[in-house]
């Protein structure tokens, strides 16, 4: 069975696109738990916010958008002229491509966040970053979950 090239060109472009899609479900958000902090003891502190600051949480950087982007490039630019031209082609748009599709992907993951700095009731302050999914305000109070792994989440 053949396959003609706008059929592998649809193809490439769903496999590219599944990639980059898979590479967005992480999440840093206090109400989305991973798979292995399920079932686990967290310890709970509580505590009064001091202060809270809009910062961002950069996108990530796996190479699944680049490597997408630059097979997509590829074909779609051997597609281009015969020849040489056709080869010139395929490698400057898997250039072109694996750029675009490393920029995509860390612009689809990047996430707005909170730095949340919270006074504990033993008097131990701490800030934790998380998506900014909560609004807090300073004054208000809070709980502090913090996992044996190091990782904490504010949440009221």
């Amino acid at each position: 069975m053949r396959i003609n090239k706008k059929t592998l060109t649809i193809l490439l472009v769903l496999v590219a696109s599944t990639g980059l899609l898979t590479s967005c479900v992480s999440s840093r958000s206090a109400q989305v738990y991973s798979r292995d902090q399920a079932m686990q003891e967290m310890r709970v502190n509580y505590g009064t916010v001091q202060s809270v600051r809009a910062v961002q949480i950069e996108g990530t950087q796996s190479g699944v958008g680049a490597v997408g982007g630059g097979v997509t490039g590829g074909v779609l630019g051997s597609m281009v002229g015969g020849g040489r031209g056709q080869v010139l082609g395929a490698v400057v748009g898997a250039l072109g491509g694996a750029a675009a599709g490393a920029m995509l992907e860390e612009g689809v993951t990047k996430k707005n966040a909170l730095e949340i700095t919270v006074e504990l009731d033993t008097g131990e302050i701490l800030s934790v970053v998380q998506e900014a999914d909560m609004e807090f305000y300073a004054g208000e109070r809070v709980r502090v979950l913090r996992a044996n792994d190091g990782s904490s989440r504010v949440q009221k």
